[in-house]
């Protein structure tokens, strides 16, 4: 094998400088020393190179102690390189080797930690063929070049020094080689190395004695490194200069390293290629710019994931670690501050904050306190100081403040310890609140945090500190607002005979908040209840104060006895004047005053078992008869609140006694794991399922409709009817005669005395004289007395042709009449008039003693 040049000027013998082509031919490399050596010491693979060197065949090595092939003591040097490799990825180490012929060898072992096929973990062990044996001296230069000078005799001279005592050019040369910033290798025609640098070696943790005549993929097994190989086969073969934008590193690289590689062909004086020389710098700031850049666009889609705060106080620190800091603690205020910016002169005092997130690059994390643990910060610790100031700071372990702090708080002496070397102290601070501080410490990086590390770990910090503000905040406005709905949802359902009624609420389980679905029951006269479900557009405050004023409205509306068509006419115009008086605020979606409300109203009869029913956008009702029938009742489907102009519809219905009506919002049928048609199924099949109680019937649809939580609120309302029997009713037309007073008073008292009613005799005596004197009077006929007894209810209505309502005065002194009415409001419990399409009916109620 022709020898390399040792350095820049050097020529070759004779005989190299003839000419001749380039090599065109990869030359067939000599092997390298390999083998394998298990986790148990066992020898596993053994190489022809191996054989060359210790002349030990594969039979012969193959399944035993590696330990045997040692010179010295095997228990004492295999005990050494186990604590030496203990954590590590690679070894390397002066070991003397026993030849089969008894010499002993002493070599430079490289040894890499390998994954074989399973969890096994193994050592692949490389040294070079050729080896001096102990007590021998190894083989001097070429005849004809200095010893140590890696010259020609003739080029001697030039590795001295001038008259003036400066180095030759041969020295020079060298020293430049040595002590280039950049990383430089030799490898020689079999792609071996020859010749490595101060920077290589400080790059790979080997020196160049260690690394000598192995190939590069020997040296760091990783992909990048065969790549390598192929290139500078490439450029032996003639393919010029090659490039890449990675490089070998201690634990393998890649082109994320910020490294730039150049192979350059070396050649003699006759233009053939001779070796290849490896050039490399890392783009250190470059490089890192970009990995803060990248980590801080990573950030945006990591941190925050989630309405949890302790969440995203653990996204923080993982990705802070291992790619910012070795490990990093989160530490959150019990009671954030809420103020302006602080001031760099304010006094620190006493933080008592929880440990919210821990991670660590070890196990035994150094940072000692695990989630959940109270930690108290001194007044004078840097952390106080630090959210005192409002900014984040630098420390290093030599630093005054951090060793006072270590000193008094035993916290902060485990969290400085482990070999921690430089500290980051960052306020999280949103919206004018701190809400906690973040810490980062570096003990296996070599390196220190320096002012664009603080830069990124603040930016880092204030991701997730708006995130927790925001996820805290919209906590107390998810709270405020559950508490409105509450509030504004009917507590108890009212005493009425007409229905059996059993509800369920349910709020959205999105981050989008409460909603303004309602329901209510409310009592009418004449033994009828009103039902009614609505749903408000938007979530949050608004959306529940809107829904509030809405079911105010209806309430008013309903006591006003307006048929439900009617009602739904009033709704409109009203959300038409919130959302004009609403028009200017803030918020396009929230100021809308309520425009797209759907609200369904109906109206359930149980004397004559009929159900008047009107929708504004709302889904249907759902109906089930007593043989187990559903259907949707076919009520006309109007346009949604809010649009104005437009008309409703009345439907009406009988319904048997003992069936079931189920009013809901759309909530129920918006399910993401099965369309409209499949819900529908779904719910019709747990409505007709027969069922004790209602809120048997309740769960039932709840269970049968929802896998998850809800995207949209849920309200559900369920009513079974009931009648009123001829028994529990009386009825008698009378003439327009006020004669007929008399007669009127005497059917109510006998009926009185048939229902056994007789201490309410006298209160009803004056209101159906009253009532049907008022007909008779103001009125057109035909008059109609009719009485309505319920369990704790007695109703007294008069009904009359005339539409025109009577008003309640105060009579003065010497006026004979005006005093009826006002005589009626004192002793029943409420009366009221209703209209008709034709005609109206002035009604009172009075409450019946219990027996």
């Amino acid at each position: 094998m022709e020898r390399l040049p040792t350095h820049p000027g050097e020529r070759p013998h004779e005989s190299d400088a003839s000419t001749g082509p380039a090599r065109t031919a990869p030359p067939t490399p000599p092997p390298t020393a390999t083998a394998a050596v298990d986790a148990r010491g066992i020898v596993t693979e053994w190489s022809e190179g191996a054989r060359q060197l210790l002349g030990y065949l594969p039979s012969e090595v193959v399944g035993q102690p590696a330990a045997r092939l040692l010179a010295d003591d095997a228990g004492t040097v295999g005990a050494a390189a186990l604590r030496d490799a203990a954590g590590q990825e690679r070894w390397s180490g002066t070991v003397a080797l026993r030849h089969r012929d008894g010499r002993r060898l002493r070599r430079e072992l490289l040894a890499h930690r390998r994954t074989a096929d399973g969890p096994v973990t193994e050592w692949l062990v490389v040294s070079a063929v050729t080896g001096t044996p102990e007590g021998q001296t190894p083989p001097g230069p070429p005849e004809g070049e200095a010893a140590g000078s890696g010259t020609h005799g003739n080029e001697a001279a030039g590795s001295g020094t001038y008259g003036n005592g400066t180095p030759g050019s041969g020295r020079l040369g060298e020293w430049a080689f040595r002590q280039s910033p950049c990383v430089l290798a030799v490898f020689d025609a079999d792609l071996r190395l020859v010749r490595a640098n101060a920077g290589m070696e400080q790059v790979l943790s080997r020196t160049e004695d260690q690394m000598r005549g192995l190939r590069l993929p020997e040296i760091v097994p990783h992909p990048v490194s065969d790549e390598t190989e192929a290139k500078m086969r490439r450029v032996l073969e003639g393919g010029g200069p090659q490039h890449l934008r990675a490089g070998a590193g201690p634990a393998g690289t890649g082109a994320d390293d910020g490294w730039s590689t150049s192979l350059v062909p070396l050649k003699d004086p006759a233009g053939r290629v001779r070796a290849v020389c490896l050039a490399a710098h890392q783009r250190l700031q470059e490089h890192l710019a970009r990995q803060r850049m990248l980590l801080l666009s990573e950030a945006s889609a990591r941190i925050g994931t989630t309405a949890d705060s302790g969440r995203t106080a653990q996204e923080l620190a993982d990705i802070a670690v291992p790619r910012l800091a070795d490990f990093a603690a989160v530490d959150l205020l019990d009671a954030p501050r809420h103020g302006g910016e602080p001031s760099p002169a304010a006094p620190a005092r006493a933080l008592a904050t929880t440990r919210t997130a821990v991670r660590s690059v070890l196990d035994d994390v150094p940072a000692a306190s695990a989630a959940g643990t109270k930690t108290l910060y001194p007044a004078l610790s840097p952390v106080a100081r630090c959210l005192a100031q409002g900014h984040g700071a630098l420390y290093d372990a030599a630093d005054p403040d951090l060793l006072r702090w270590a000193r008094q708080d035993p916290g902060a002496a485990r969290l400085l310890g482990g070999g921690t070397h430089s500290v980051m102290v960052v306020p999280m601070r949103a919206h004018g609140a701190t809400l906690g501080v973040a810490l980062f410490g570096r003990h296996r990086r070599a390196e220190p945090f320096e002012a664009d590390d603080l830069w990124l770990a603040e930016e880092l910090t204030a991701k997730a500190a708006v995130s927790i503000h925001t996820t805290r905040r919209d906590s107390r406005e998810h709270t405020s607002t559950m508490t409105l709905q509450r509030s504004l949802l009917p507590q108890t359902l009212p005493d009425q005979g007409a229905l059996d009624i059993a509800t369920r609420y349910l709020p959205a389980g999105t981050r989008a908040g409460v909603g303004g679905d309602w329901f209510d029951v409310i009592p009418l006269s004449g033994a009828r209840v009103a039902l009614v479900v609505g749903d408000v557009v938007g979530h949050g405050i608004r959306a529940s104060a809107t829904m509030g004023r809405l079911r105010t409205a209806v309430r008013t509306l309903a006591d006003v006895d307006l048929p439900p068509d009617e009602l739904l006419t009033h709704l409109d115009d009203l959300v038409l004047h919130l959302s004009a008086d609403e028009g200017g605020t803030d918020g396009a979606e929230e100021s809308a005053g309520g425009i797209g409300t759907t609200c369904l109203y109906a109206v359930y009869d149980p004397v004559s078992r009929r159900c008047a029913l009107a929708r504004a956008g709302h889904p249907p009702p759902a109906a089930v008869t007593p043989d187990g029938a559903v259907r949707f009742l076919d009520v006309p489907a109007g346009p949604p609140l809010g649009l104005g102009g437009l008309p409703f519809e009345t439907f009406e219905t009988e319904l048997p006694e003992g069936s079931l009506l189920a009013l809901y919002t759309d909530g129920l049928l918006a399910a993401r794991d099965h369309d409209i048609d499949e819900a529908l199924d779904k719910m019709f099949a747990a409505l007709a399922r027969p069922a004790k109680t209602l809120d048997t019937v309740c769960d039932r649809v709840l269970t049968a409709m929802l896998t998850h939580r809800p995207d949209d609120d849920i309200a559900l309302l369920v009513a079974r009817t009931r009648a009123l029997h001829a028994d529990r009713v009386a009825a008698w037309d009378l003439a327009s005669d006020p004669a007929v007073v008399a007669q009127a008073r005497k059917h109510a008292t006998e009926q009185l005395t048939a229902w056994g009613l007789d201490d309410a005799a006298f209160i009803t005596e004056l209101t159906v004289s009253e009532l049907v004197t008022n007909a008779i009077r103001y009125g057109r006929p035909p008059i109609q007395l009719r009485l309505i007894h319920e369990d704790s209810t007695l109703t007294c209505e008069v009904f009359d042709s005339s539409s025109t309502a009577p008003h309640m005065r105060r009579a003065r002194t010497f006026d004979e009449g005006g005093r009826g009415l006002l005589l009626v409001g004192q002793l029943a419990r409420r009366w009221g008039t209703r209209h008709a399409l034709t005609g109206k009916t002035v009604w009172a109620e009075q409450s019946l003693s219990p027996g």
